[in-house]
């Protein structure tokens, strides 16, 4: 149950990071840029505690396919970025995958 929760805490610092990294336009804007360097740091801290407990290959399945479609909801509410449907029907795809490893793969346990 740990590992799950260290998955969650990193995939959602990640997100924070992304979505802190376009604030930050290059690095230029102080706060964006200190969020995004404190929010990979927490991201891959808590990553590494995860591979402690399961597979790496799951757990980055899981960490990159989330961390997708998560900033990709953030970008479309706070950067009004537009997904077309290729790339909605792509990212539900990859949801699709996340849900068969969870609940059918003996790995991610």
């Amino acid at each position: 149950m740990m590992a799950w929760l260290t998955l969650i805490i990193a995939i959602v610092a990640e997100v924070i990071a992304t979505s802190a990294l376009k604030a930050s336009n290059g690095f230029t804007q102080l706060w964006p840029s200190v969020v995004t360097v404190i929010g990979y740091g927490v991201s891959f801290y808590c990553l590494s505690l995860t591979m402690r407990h399961m597979p790496t290959g799951v757990i980055y399945a899981i960490w990159s396919g989330m961390g997708i479609v998560l900033i990709s909801v953030v970008a479309w509410i706070f950067f009004k970025q537009r997904l077309d449907l290729p790339a909605i029907i792509g990212m539900s795809l990859i949801l699709i995958g996340v849900v068969v490893i969870q609940l059918f793969s003996k790995a991610s346990h």
